[in-house]
């Protein structure tokens, strides 16, 4: 008998949208690993560290609902509604997602539809991946001197959207870091646009695959080189790509990759 119907006379039970981090599972938050051993069903996303699983309790339902590029298990609205049912039928669920639930993890969309339904829910931040691979790479996102700010940007919108709300004139101008997630299928388009609009062609840059875990890989040059370093490469997501003058410092803060080799 599964939790749902084990639970189904209960009072509603609460969701906890929860970020595993960006793939090292030491990075895991304590308030995190404390729900993950203690939760009824865990729904998680697809790159999670399997480790966090293994804390589950045993009779803890584990459902994968899980996107790739192309191949989704199960589309967003369903996936609400299942948090929502489960937390009708009175279970503690944990929403397990990479990265941080509330960036670029469409925990926002799930959190407005649990209040909508009067489900009690919590958010527990993860460490981004952006931040967490680049920092892995040797490359601080931000720096005294060479960025003081750093933009989080998606490199894949959303495809019924209309227009873009990517304005890449003012990104062109910024003197800090970027940091596109989900940008490497238009990695060409990225850069493109940069210069397009005023970016130095010399701009370093850097695509981050598979960060803070040990399949890490990182690739740079400038912005106008990395397209084609990617491509011959057969560079895959997931990846980050970072680009800024914070990309130099890499050659001297390269800290994990000789460390897992």
């Amino acid at each position: 008998m599964n939790q749902m119907m084990k639970k189904s006379a209960a009072k509603p039970g609460c969701v906890y949208l929860v970020g595993a981090g960006p793939g090292d599972p030491g990075l895991i938050t304590v308030r995190a690993m404390e729900l993950i051993s203690t939760a009824d069903v865990i729904v998680y996303d697809n790159l999670i560290p399997k480790e966090l699983l293994d804390a589950a309790r045993a009779d803890a339902e584990l459902t994968y609902v899980g996107k790739r590029q192309g191949l989704h298990t199960m589309d967003q609205e369903n996936i609400s509604r299942l948090l929502v049912d489960l937390a009708r039928s009175g279970s503690s669920v944990v929403r397990l997602k990479g990265g941080d639930p509330f960036v670029f993890g469409r925990g926002g969309e799930e959190a407005l539809v649990l209040a909508a339904s009067g489900i009690s829910f919590e958010i527990v931040p993860g460490v981004t991946a952006a931040v967490a691979a680049a920092a892995y790479a040797g490359i601080p996102i931000t720096h005294r001197k060479l960025a003081s700010n750093a933009l989080l940007i998606t490199g894949h919108e959303c495809a019924d959207k209309e227009g873009s709300d990517i304005d890449y004139e003012s990104l062109a101008k910024s003197r800090g870091t970027l940091a596109f997630y989900m940008g490497v299928l238009n990695m060409d388009r990225i850069c493109g646009k940069l210069v397009e609009h005023g970016l130095s062609a010399e701009t370093p840059a850097a695509a981050i695959q598979w960060g803070t875990t040990p399949k890490q890989q990182v690739l740079t040059g400038t912005v106008t080189t990395l397209p084609e370093l990617a491509r011959e490469t057969n560079l895959r997501p997931p990846a980050i790509i970072v680009i800024g003058e914070v990309v130099r410092l890499r050659e001297d803060l390269d800290w994990f990759e000789p460390r897992s080799s």
